[in-house]
């Protein structure tokens, strides 16, 4: 047991060093990229850039996810412990680009300062506070799996709390592109959207895109339907102890 424990240390500590690790590598880009694009302070709308850099920057999150993946599918020893590695390592990662960011060029000014979170399949924004509290969230659950394994019980993941989990998560994504998607369909209907000759009016439209509102009834629902899951899942295993 103890030799068990032993390894669950070394695996946690190793994997916090690598998420914190391509944090500062991920918060460094930006900041070659902020003071390329904007040297006088980030801010929206955004800048025009060619659209062989927006392509850069959506592979460069792909490449990040499969990093984290990758470290995850190492660590674990099944897929539930592969699935909280990912987590963990995506919460740990997520905080520490905006503790970076912060130390580095002073941003963000607040925690409620708007952000650009991610570009797939469509543009996610919110205040910097959402993707801290969700990655906290995905710490706590990653926590307790790891924590429970670690004590030798067989972990399994029930339907209804991974329902609650995927519903929650789907809801929290709705919530960071409602207001992007809110704005490119006052200009655009869903059909001329998926016409390919209006790709150009698009990126034309989305260039001069500024955040009005965030829909915090969407995050907050689909924040307390994850952790509703996570209850479920905490009260299950405790008894085991």
């Amino acid at each position: 047991m103890k030799r068990k424990l032993s390894i669950y240390i070394k695996t946690l500590i190793w994997v916090t060093f690598f998420a914190i690790a391509m944090a500062y590598l991920e918060s460094a880009v930006v900041v070659y990229l902020r003071e390329l694009l904007y040297p006088e302070g980030f801010g929206f709308p955004l800048v025009t850039v060619d659209s062989h850099i927006i392509l850069t920057e959506v592979f460069r999150e792909i490449a990040t996810i499969i990093m984290l993946l990758g470290i995850a599918l190492i660590s674990g020893k099944n897929s539930t412990e592969k699935f909280a590695w990912f987590i963990y390592c995506f919460g740990i990662w997520d905080i520490f680009y905006y503790l970076f960011l912060k130390i580095l060029i002073g941003w963000p000014e607040s925690f409620m300062t708007w952000d650009v979170l991610f570009l797939v399949p469509v543009t996610w924004v919110g205040p910097v506070i959402t993707p801290v509290i969700t990655s906290l969230t995905m710490i706590l659950l990653s926590g307790y799996i790891i924590y429970f394994s670690s004590k030798n019980i067989s972990i399994t993941i029930k339907w209804r709390e991974l329902v609650l989990w995927i519903a929650g998560s789907l809801i929290l994504i709705i919530s960071w592109s409602w207001d992007y998607s809110k704005y490119i369909l006052k200009h655009l209907s869903f059909r001329e959207l998926w016409d390919i000759t209006n790709k150009e009016a698009l990126f034309d439209i989305a260039q001069d895109y500024i955040p009005e509102s965030f829909n915090w009834l969407l995050y907050s629902a689909g924040e307390l339907i994850i952790l509703s899951g996570i209850g479920l899942f905490f009260l299950r295993y405790r008894k085991k102890i």
